[in-house]
């Protein structure tokens, strides 16, 4: 299944970087709370960086940057939008690695490390916990990490709204079986396949077996995955800042325990013991 995902992020890599600004709550949401759990300084890895929409930020702010991704193609995207916002200088390497075993990277680097994609394509359980301790060897003591991990219960829903887009699960007996395993194949050549979605209530435990203390668990799109662009449009064209309340307020519902399976994404924060 790599080699499918690797296909279609080959394929994909300018609209990944696009689609964190056509669709920026995501975005807005985990950079937010980011910021606020970020060493004030220091080296971060951003492995699975894709096109390294995160990775400049923190180039942007100073931080020292390596940056990891099992894609050769969205490296080599993330080393040009580097050279091209001057950031070059910010970053210790760019290099095409599997999440599963970042080879060349030291024990006990990173001051803090995201991972913001890889979790979304291990189906195997083996496969995640090889990942997390990857994360785990690479940061430091006490180093925040971020990890990005999609929402099981979001997903059912999407599926059961639009069936047709997301072959075979337009049977119910699939989205069923989905349930229990969390895995999806996408039945089309070419589309957004070989993923897992969690269980909202097993990622805490999930992290904290691999070694980190949990800091929080936010959804990073929460209510807002439920909003159509025309809702949004409403709230932007009402000329009084309601935009912007509303980026504030599903900023402040991230956390919510209530709503998080809700969310289309999740962001776990935490601290390597």
């Amino acid at each position: 299944m790599d080699g499918k995902v690797v296909d279609y992020y080959s394929k994909f890599g300018v609209n990944e970087w696009l689609r964190l600004e056509r669709e920026p709550l995501e975005f807005i949401v985990n950079w937010h709370y980011i910021q606020k759990y970020l060493p004030a300084k220091g080296a971060v890895l951003d492995n699975g960086a894709g096109p390294g929409k995160y990775a400049m930020e923190l180039a942007k702010r100073g931080y020292t940057v390596t940056l990891t991704d099992l894609t050769p193609g969205l490296v080599e995207l993330a080393q040009e939008k580097a050279k091209q916002l001057g950031f070059s200088e910010r970053f210790e390497g760019f290099h095409v690695r599997d999440a599963r075993e970042l080879a060349g990277i030291p024990n006990l680097y990173f001051d803090a490390a995201l991972m913001m994609g890889p979790l979304y394509h291990l189906q195997q359980e083996e496969d995640r916990r090889a990942a997390l301790t990857e994360l785990r060897r690479v940061t430091k003591p006490g180093g925040i990490v971020f990890i990005a991990v999609r929402s099981r219960q979001n997903w059912t829903l999407n599926t059961l709204l639009h069936p047709e887009h997301w072959p075979p699960f337009n049977s119910i007996d699939q989205i069923i079986t989905f349930q229990q395993t969390g895995c999806f194949d996408h039945a089309d050549e070419g589309r957004y396949t070989g993923a897992y979605f969690f269980e909202a209530e097993r990622i805490v435990p999930d992290m904290e077996e691999s070694g980190f203390e949990t800091i929080t668990l936010l959804g990073s799109t929460n209510l807002g995955s439920m909003l159509t662009n025309e809702h949004i449009a409403y709230w932007q064209e009402k000329g009084d800042g309601g935009y912007e309340k509303l980026i504030g307020l599903l900023i402040g519902m991230a956390e919510e325990s209530s709503i998080l399976g809700m969310s289309s994404h999740l962001l776990y924060i935490g601290r390597r013991k």
